[in-house]
């Protein structure tokens, strides 16, 4: 697995999901109950992992829906 994007939104969590979902690539996401740590204020970022096969489609799909990466 590698690291397509990280953010404190969930909503680009969610927009980036849909959007590679829509293009068969599956998505796994890491650091989600983090929340309960830093007390639902988002200050922990969450990751957003695929394949690494699929990560230079994953790229292309951030790059053509203007998702910003987070790194």
């Amino acid at each position: 697995m590698k690291e397509l994007l990280r953010t404190t939104d969930p909503t680009i969590v969610a927009f980036a999901t849909a959007m590679l979902d829509g293009e068969g690539i599956e998505t796994f996401e890491l650091d989600v109950n983090m929340s309960i740590l830093d007390g639902s204020i988002g200050i922990l970022p969450r990751r957003l992992m695929v394949r690494d096969g699929d990560l230079d489609e994953a790229l292309k799909v951030m790059r053509d829906h203007d998702i910003d990466l987070g790194k």
